[in-house]
């Protein structure tokens, strides 16, 4: 589900991206005017007397974005219920985080606006956007493993929750009581046909759309309606009376097909799953692919004139959301993980440590869809509107800047990923302890003049970085052969020792090096389906012989603890620790040098 969301969100990005860049486009072109004249286009339905009217941007604002929260919301009843928010303790820390990178940003916000024409615009810079947020994640690549990105979605979705709270409570101006009984009620109906069961989609549709109403005409914005259906919506897991029953509709299918048997076997493979999960997998791509672009498409578009950009460099309001979203985001959200892991409320997804977090903290500032919604319930005056606009573009700009640095700084800096236990100045053997024997992974001639081991891990970024380097080095040096041994950080990389089996499996069938350049190749994506996956590729039983295989990657390891090994990627060329730079030309020259010495180090040029 995680991985499905991920894969959604990130690719939906761009989409949104070439929105924002066509709204600013329109809005600063000759035909600009046209802009607010299109969206201010009034649309609405009569019944005979009875007249219901919004703009086109309240119908986007107010009524697409009700299912965009509506998602959100299922997204929340699936975690809690059967995902990653079932743990108390794997929550606490994120929701602790988007707590604080909500109170720090607002904070942040009002100590430049506090008692001015711009104060009720604190809740602009609170929330996090999850399509961008993700989508870069994606281009800082392997640096930023998977515990992060659910970590990172799991703060979003409470951001979400208590963005949805903070626009109900807070942006709503006055109240009408008949409406808001009414909404009440229709809320009620709903609930009860749920604890009926009683599960026909019409029936939800029209109260649904009786309730957005209702809420509408309440004054409370509609969108909450959006986030409190989404949750109420069913989830289980598939029981085994289901599955059985489905698997007995197929079977009765496929040796007996009929028209009525089709139908019998569809549904009860639908009644297997949720009603959650199955809304989810028809609605996430119009959220992402058409709702939330078009809610850009009509919010995004602000005139960058000279006069309007000087207004901004001296607005507080465009100076408290910038520096919100970015100074605001990342004190907040590492306050908010310092505190609950130092008074032990919770834990970290993966082990994660600070350099992925003041990275995953950085990119939170990007704010831009609740961010826009919020701009538009905040200020009536449109000057002021435009002036928050630009702040937040800039902030998030500078957000996605900032954090990609840091990933890129934090885990470039040396090029080896290592654990905690990792000594800072520890003198390290220069020697391999074990030398090349065969039962080693060795690639290359076995007459080689230059042995390169590398004790490597399949989720390191810094191997995967190394992997094409070593590639071309073996390639344009024919007397250089390349062995590699499984190094698996466990406390970093918790798919590493799931890949490193994965590989010794394919080994037993002399298939070793093709699964090592697959899983370099995909190292976001080593979950044990991924896995498996790819040992179907290779015609390969993944799990053939784990504890043996478990066994196979022990030895690799306590040579290479033997060796002074403390981080991935770790060379030894001859026998000799390598201990210069990772990069193709540094390779180079060391290879050089010890061919321009004889065979050097302590490992012998033959197996």
């Amino acid at each position: 589900m995680l991985r499905s969301f991920f894969r959604t969100e990130a690719g939906s990005t761009s989409v949104l991206l070439v929105a924002t860049v066509l709204a600013l486009l329109w809005a600063n072109s000759p035909w600009g005017d046209t802009y607010e004249a299109f969206w201010h286009t009034p649309m609405g339905i009569t019944f005979g007397d009875a007249v219901f009217s919004l703009d086109l941007r309240h119908w986007v604002n107010d009524g697409l974005m009700t299912l965009f929260f509506f998602v959100v919301g299922l997204e929340v009843s699936y975690e809690m219920r059967l995902g990653q928010l079932r743990d108390r303790r794997l929550i606490a820390v994120p929701a602790v985080a988007a707590f604080g990178g909500m109170l720090v940003p607002a904070g942040v916000y009002l100590l430049l606006n506090f008692g001015g024409p711009g104060a009720g615009g604190w809740g602009v810079p609170i929330a996090t956007d999850t399509a961008f947020v993700l989508g870069l994640l994606g281009v800082v690549g392997a640096r930023c493993p998977d515990p992060l990105r659910a970590f990172l979605l799991t703060l979003a979705i409470v951001d979400d929750v208590l963005a949805i709270m903070i626009i109900a409570v807070f942006y709503t101006e006055s109240l009408a009581v008949p409406a808001l009984l009414a909404a009440a009620a229709l809320l009620a109906a709903i609930v009860t046909l749920r604890w009926l069961r009683i599960w026909r989609a019409p029936a939800y549709i029209v109260l649904g759309f009786a309730l957005w109403v209702a809420t509408l005409e309440s004054g409370v914005h509609p969108t909450l309606v959006g986030i409190a259906l989404g949750v109420l919506v069913f989830v289980y897991a598939p029981s085994d009376q289901k599955l059985l029953l489905a698997g007995e509709a197929v079977h009765e299918f496929t040796s007996e097909p009929s028209a009525r048997a089709a139908r019998e076997a569809t549904r009860r493979v639908q009644r297997a799953v949720s009603v959650n999960e199955r809304l989810q997998l028809r609605l996430h791509p119009w959220s992402s692919y058409v709702i939330v672009p078009v809610f850009a498409l009509a919010n995004a578009g602000v005139r960058l004139d000279g006069a309007t950009l000087a207004a901004a460099a001296t607005s507080p309001v465009a100076i408290g959301v910038a520096l919100g979203l970015v100074l605001g985001k990342i004190a907040g959200i590492s306050l908010g993980t310092w505190l609950p892991l130092r008074f032990g409320w919770g834990i970290l997804p993966g082990n994660l440590v600070w350099g992925q977090l003041l990275g995953g903290a950085a990119v939170s500032g990007i704010g831009f869809t609740v961010a826009l919604f919020i701009v538009d319930l905040a200020f009536d005056d449109t000057a002021i509107q435009d002036q928050a606009k630009i702040g937040i573009l800039a902030g998030s700009l500078l957000s996605a800047l900032i954090g990609w640095v840091i990933f890129r700084l934090a885990w470039d800096r040396g090029g080896v990923c290592a654990p905690p236990e990792a000594e800072p100045g520890e003198e390290l053997p220069e020697l391999l302890s074990v030398p090349v024997g065969p039962d080693d992974h060795v690639r290359g001639p076995e007459d080689a003049r230059i042995t390169i081991v590398e004790y490597g891990d399949f989720e390191c970024p810094y191997c995967g970085r190394l992997h094409p380097v070593l590639e071309e080095l073996r390639e344009k040096n024919p007397d250089v052969r390349l062995v590699f041994r499984h190094f698996p950080l466990r406390t970093l990389h918790p798919r590493a020792a799931p890949s490193a089996i994965v590989s010794e499996a394919a080994a037993d069938q002399g298939r070793f090096w093709e699964m090592h350049d697959i899983l370099y190749d995909n190292q976001r994506f080593l979950t044990d389906a991924d896995l498996a996956h790819y040992a179907a590729q290779l015609d390969v039983e993944p799990w053939s012989d784990v504890p043996g295989h478990v066994a196979r990657v022990a030895v690799d390891e306590a040579s290479g603890r033997d060796s002074g090994v403390r981080g991935t990627p770790t060379l030894f060329l001859n026998g000799v620790r390598y201990q210069g730079p990772l990069d193709l030309d540094s390779i180079t020259r060391a290879v050089e040098a010890l061919r321009d010495q004889g065979t050097g180090g302590t490992e012998p040029p033959h197996r």
